[in-house]
């Protein structure tokens, strides 16, 4: 059984997609020589004209993008860090996204946007920080957020298959998880899965706090049941399979690296509450109102949701539902 790592299983379906398909081709800069380590030796196996170094100009690589993705082309771009997609959200929501939209079907634009490292990395600080899939998500472009080594090959495998835009945020949190993983394969893009099973809550985490969320469901046994659910997609989203789960456990938290007004937190938990009555108020632990992350790492990692609020947030969910 191979050991992988999340960055490495990005590498992984590139390379398998750019063998598979000659329409596949990468963008983006710096990506010749691996600055990510995402796009290590892809230059060497399938040349220049297929691994392309583009100038440092945002809008017009991803404008690019598009008319090769009319043309019939599969680009998938690499963005650096995640603030550079408010360069270019205007090509993607109003052009990639609503082409196919509105020409009845008559086009298709399968462009692969590729954020490896999202969300913050220690003294990265606040502008190139940002972790905005609910921004996506909101226009209803396909957003995905894989959490392991398998997830990140198989949703990234079927994002450059899908033939409408796909986001695909990488958190830098989860790059270095490693995993002993027997079988690599498109993951449905739209389809959550349940990570542990629980009785008494369900915890919803996005992306790399899926982690931490199963950490701490490990510390709390014997005092609570804690199930996780990993969306792993966040549009479209999974509502029948969280619905299942909190139908059983009857108590919901969610814990969302993004800022909290207008989050995702924010939809998961009305989704929910449209559909099922809970044993208590839900809960979410998030990144605060506004929050731009500060250069300090003790104040960086006092901003970003983690293990204790959760643990605390489960604590307040049993003990209101009690």
């Amino acid at each position: 059984m191979p050991r992988l790592s999340y960055r490495k299983a990005l590498t992984r379906a590139l390379a398998d997609e750019l063998a598979r398909d000659s329409d596949v081709f990468l963008l983006g800069e710096d990506i010749r020589v691996a600055a990510s380590n995402v796009t290590a030796g892809l230059l060497k196996k399938f040349g220049p004209e297929r691994v392309i170094d583009t100038p440092l100009s945002e809008q017009a690589f991803t404008s690019f993008a598009t008319g090769a993705a009319l043309a019939g082309l599969r680009p998938v771009i690499e963005f650096q860090i995640p603030s550079l997609l408010f360069l270019v959200f205007e090509q993607i929501v109003n052009h990639a996204h609503k082409f196919p939209l509105m020409t009845g079907g008559q086009c298709a634009v399968p462009v692969t946007y590729l954020v490896p490292g999202s969300g913050s990395r220690t003294g990265w600080a606040g502008q190139h920080s940002d972790h905005p899939y609910s921004l996506f998500a909101h226009v209803g472009v396909t957003t995905v957020v894989p959490a392991t080594p398998a997830d990140a090959y198989g949703l990234l495998v079927s994002a450059i298959r899908c033939d409408d835009p796909v986001v695909v945020f990488a958190p830098a949190g989860a790059l270095e998880v490693r995993a002993d993983v027997d079988d690599l394969a498109p993951v449905p893009l739209g389809r959550g899965v349940v990570r542990r099973a629980g009785d008494d809550v369900t915890v919803v985490a996005v992306g790399h706090l899926v982690h931490d969320a199963l950490a701490v469901a490990e510390e709390l046994t014997g005092e609570v049941s804690v199930e996780v659910f990993d969306p792993r997609t966040l549009y479209p989203f999974d509502v029948d399979g969280l619905v299942d789960s909190v139908s059983r456990t009857g108590r919901l938290v969610v814990v969302d690296d993004s800022n909290r007004s207008c989050g995702i937190a924010a939809e998961i938990i009305t989704s929910v509450l449209e559909r099922v009555r809970l044993a208590a108020p839900p809960r979410r632990v998030t990144r605060p109102d506004g929050a731009v992350l500060p250069f300090a790492p003790a104040l960086d990692r006092a901003v970003q949701p983690g293990r204790d609020q959760l643990t605390a947030a489960i604590h307040l969910c049993m003990k209101d539902g009690s």
